[in-house]
């Protein structure tokens, strides 16, 4: 496998660290969005926006102000991410990713007068309608995905999107057919090296008219989009003919294919697994060989017809995929924590300061600071359905920060005479650019250990 036009040979420095745990997240970033008036809100390019504010009865972000209820659980620590947008930041690993992908989606497909044939759309507001998020995505309401345990809800009706593909609708209904849209996305989630509150999608889109699929296919004019009385199968959707589905999957594995050979090099091993999206079908996540492993990086599949209607393109048909920008640093980079990426600590910023964005980078670690250890155990409610494993790191999350590197349950045992459950967590603090002591690591330990009996009804045993 070759990284950036490298001999892999050359690059085994920069790929000693161990293989990231996959990230196994709706990699598709979920597709077709809404038409509601709140996602077609864009970032203020004017200055900056008034500092996020949790009242009482509200909440304030962006310059807006929405009513507090019994849904709303974003955290302050979450609020202040919002709006940083580090895919935007000139220099940052993330914005190099996301540059990398643009000059290759503008070189490599362009119009019929020379001009790109998809457009760029990086700076939609991540406040969004729980409509658009799940609704208009064909997420029915009993979803797990719609849990509070999983998602930032500013109340019942607004949300810190989960997935770009929150604005897919308003973009495919304003008439684009080919667009890439990139953001940050909010999820409440696991902590660990490969695990982040705040990370960065990036997905594209493209639609088809039957003119335009079959025109350079033999006897082409006698082809269509759309099959009557079809059926669902395995390979194809009701209301497609078996050729466009064909011939849409193949375009979209040659796109990938070339996205991923122009990131990686030309001797990157691909693969396709067939999974399953609420929103696409047939779906696909492509693998590639990493460090001796099958590594998943995207995935992808041909967009559910009933989207492309509801966002007025019924008589066109497309696909999608979605990636994470994190993922693809990590790996393209060497980074080997991902809150390295919200760092302010210019020995990793300057080393991105590059004169040209296809600039081979190579990521130098910064000191590895010794990490220190902390256990906390504590007896469940009684009603465990009051307790989630999110709900913990979330609260460890929003007092320790990012001195918290990973969190995990190393212990749990039912006791037999009261049927009470106990779990052991072990907390690992590393600070990213200094030496953490277990002095003040203790404080930080001890206000959780507080706060969860509080806030989430459990008992210590400390």
């Amino acid at each position: 496998m070759r990284l950036l036009n490298n001999p892999l040979s050359s690059l085994r420095p920069l790929l000693q660290c161990p293989p990231l745990p996959l990230r196994r997240r709706c990699c598709l970033s979920t597709l077709s969005a809404n038409s509601g008036t709140l996602s077609c809100r864009r970032l203020s390019t004017d200055g900056p926006a008034p500092p996020p504010v949790i009242g009482q009865d509200s909440v304030a972000v962006l310059g807006h102000s929405y009513p507090r209820d019994d849904f709303t659980n974003v955290t302050p620590r979450i609020l202040a991410k919002v709006g940083l947008n580090l895919h935007n930041q000139s220099h940052h690993p993330l914005w190099l990713i996301k540059e990398r992908i643009k000059a290759h989606f503008y070189s490599a497909y362009v119009g019929r007068w020379g001009n790109p044939l998809f457009s760029v759309h990086d700076n939609l507001s991540p406040v969004v309608t729980v409509e658009q998020n799940f609704d208009s995505l064909l997420i029915p309401p009993g979803h797990p995905s719609r849990k509070k345990g999983d998602n930032y809800y500013l109340n019942r009706k607004t949300m810190l999107r989960a997935h770009t593909s929150a604005h897919q609708r308003e973009l495919v209904s304003s008439g684009l057919d080919a667009f890439l849209l990139v953001g940050d996305v909010y999820r409440r989630d696991e902590i660990d090296a490969s695990h982040y509150p705040v990370f960065h999608q990036m997905e594209g889109v493209r639609l088809f008219s039957n003119h335009e699929l079959f025109s350079e296919v033999q006897h082409g004019q006698d082809l269509s989009l759309f099959e009557a009385a079809g059926r669902r199968t395995p390979q194809k959707q009701e209301t497609h003919s078996l050729e466009a589905v064909k011939l849409l999957e193949f375009n979209l594995k040659l796109t990938l294919t070339r996205l991923v050979t122009q990131l990686f090099g030309e001797d990157l091993e691909v693969r396709w697994v067939d999974c399953y999206f609420p929103f696409t079908h047939p779906s696909f996540e492509m693998e590639v060989r990493f460090q001796g492993d099958w590594m998943e990086v995207l995935g992808c599949g041909v967009m559910e017809q009933e989207l492309l209607i509801s966002a007025g393109a019924g008589h066109k048909a497309g696909w999608a995929f979605g990636l994470g920008l994190e993922r693809l640093a990590m790996v393209l980079f060497g980074i080997p924590d991902i809150r390295l990426f919200w760092s302010q600590d210019q020995r990793f910023l300057k080393q991105f300061q590059v004169d040209d964005v296809q600039q081979p980078v190579c990521f130098q670690p910064l000191s590895k600071f010794p990490p220190l250890h902390n256990h906390i155990s504590f007896w469940l409610p009684e009603d465990e359905d009051d307790f989630t494993e999110n709900d913990f790191y979330e609260l460890v999350r929003s007092i320790g920060g990012d001195l918290v590197e990973k969190v995990s349950l190393v212990d749990q045992f039912t006791q037999p005479n009261t049927g009470r459950r106990s779990q052991c967590y072990s907390i690992i603090y590393r600070h990213t650019e200094r030496t953490l002591t277990q002095q003040e690591v203790r404080l930080v330990h001890q206000e959780i250990e507080r706060s969860a009996e509080t806030e989430l009804g459990v008992q210590g045993r400390y």
